[in-house]
């Protein structure tokens, strides 16, 4: 608990608490200092010394090594502006490629400067320009092309198709990693987070719902491996038509799932937990329409069965999360 401040009123009406004086000291307010005074939406009080003013780029420096892609990435979502790779000599071929093929998965991140043992890279993005709804929103749009699109090269033995979905998956990636960067900037950003409109315990349940939405697109990605796997062969009449409609009820869980999630609408929510008997009965009927296929294909096709009942279950997760909007 923090430190306890008497409420205390005026003769004319108005009502004062005095700061702390460390507090004060600390950030050089001397008599007659202005700060700004904001309501949160949760009804708290913010004071700020430094209203108006710019916060000041986070910069941050790694050496070349062999986890350098994987510092890179994360020095991007810990909200860093700048993130410089420098080396003791010349910075080799292998690890330029390196920090390239990295700032190419993370959007806004470019390479600004460049010399035989320096490269600097800026996150030019301006995160209120980004609010996290909007980019959960594009990242669903591809991860649900990616659903649809599958099935049909599934249908149709388009293994061309699969091949394209796969490349896609990068797009989400790269949208995932935008929106947990914005979301952690918002939790140490009040203003942001008052500006967007998205609290702190917000940013929790867009994280874990952006992480459902990229496992989809992923499990898209393994649903196209197999059909490349099965090099275009066609499938039995009977059970073109079960996938088909297997993939119609599994899309349409996570549509709903979604949108409830960002209407707040727990009655949508919960009839996505209620298509679960419907599921198991398709999954059902395609292992017995299976069985019935050449040795090579079953495999592949109870595979396939068991990822599209995966998307289910994290559409599933992701309607667990819908909550009543605050009045």
């Amino acid at each position: 608990m923090g430190e306890l401040r008497k409420v205390q009123q005026t003769p004319s009406g108005t009502f004062f608490v005095c700061l702390p004086k460390s507090w004060a000291e600390n950030h050089g307010l001397k008599r007659g200092a202005v700060v700004s005074v904001a309501e949160t939406s949760d009804g708290r009080l913010l004071v700020d010394t430094e209203y108006g003013v710019e916060p000041s780029p986070r910069s941050i420096a790694l050496k070349p090594g062999p986890y350098l892609n994987r510092e890179i990435i994360g020095k991007y979502l810990l909200g860093f502006d700048i993130i410089t790779v420098e080396a003791k000599d010349r910075i080799s071929f292998e690890v330029r490629d390196t920090v390239k093929n990295a700032a190419s998965r993370l959007i806004g991140l470019e390479i600004v400067e460049e010399d035989y043992s320096r490269i600097v890279m800026q996150c030019l993005l301006e995160p209120s320009s980004f609010p996290p709804e909007k980019i959960l929103r594009r990242g669903y749009t591809i991860a649900a092309g990616m659903h649809r699109d599958v099935t049909n090269s599934l249908i149709d033995g388009d293994v061309h198709l699969a091949k394209s979905i796969i490349a896609r998956d990068d797009e989400v990636n790269r949208l995932h990693f935008l929106l947990v960067r914005i979301l952690r900037t918002i939790t140490q950003n009040p203003n942001l987070s008052e500006k967007l409109g998205v609290s702190p315990i917000e940013c929790l349940d867009y994280r874990l719902v952006a992480s459902l939405v990229e496992a989809i697109g992923d499990e898209c990605v393994r649903l196209a491996m197999k059909v490349t796997e099965l090099k275009g062969t066609k499938l039995a009449e009977d059970l073109k038509q079960r996938f088909a409609e297997f993939h119609a009820t599994c899309f349409e869980a996570h549509e709903n799932a979604l949108k409830a999630f960002l209407a707040g609408d727990v009655s949508t929510a919960e009839n996505v937990r209620l298509m679960r008997g419907k599921i198991e009965k398709m999954s059902v009927d395609i292992e017995k329409i299976a069985k019935a296929q050449s040795l090579d294909v079953v495999p592949h096709v109870l595979a396939v069965a068991s990822i599209l009942r995966q998307i289910y279950e994290h559409s599933v997760d992701m309607a667990d999360l819908a909550m009543p909007k605050k009045l």
